[in-house]
């Protein structure tokens, strides 16, 4: 049985995966970016939970990233849109089906990144807070 940390995160990658970006989890950069961009969301770090004690629980505010890519010679508007996207679909639905407390996803910081002999990238990471409570910090 998956913990709830895995849960939360698989729900969050199915509902990247809906979108017209094709979304990873994990994943390296792919050598070619597909034209309606590319999504890889990253599991991140769970951070120091903070505990009650009856019942016990640790509440965690567990910070992923996804990393949002374009490429191409439209590349800001297309950037504009993927972002608009992910920020569209997290706030449909804050709990991910009840699966965590609430989602919340904070403002990207894109770069421009020049590939060799090909159009530059335009990419960021953007963070998401995931609050949610489970009995067992392993389980």
């Amino acid at each position: 049985m998956p913990t709830p940390r895995e849960t939360i995160l698989a729900a969050l990658h199915q509902r990247l995966s809906a979108l017209p970006a094709t979304a990873l989890r994990g994943e390296v950069l792919p050598e070619r970016v597909p034209a309606a961009g590319l999504l890889i969301l990253r599991d991140g770090e769970p951070g120091e939970p903070e505990v009650t004690l009856s019942p016990l629980a640790y509440h965690y505010q567990h910070r992923a990233e996804i990393e949002a890519v374009v490429q191409g010679a439209n590349r800001d508007a297309a950037f504009d849109t993927l972002c608009a996207s992910v920020g569209a679909t997290i706030a449909a639905d804050r709990t991910l089906g009840g699966r965590c407390d609430w989602i919340e996803a904070e403002a990207p910081r894109p770069v421009d990144l020049p590939v060799e002999g090909a159009a530059s990238l335009k990419a960021a990471v953007i963070p998401v807070v995931l609050h949610y409570s489970t009995a067992d910090p392993l389980g």
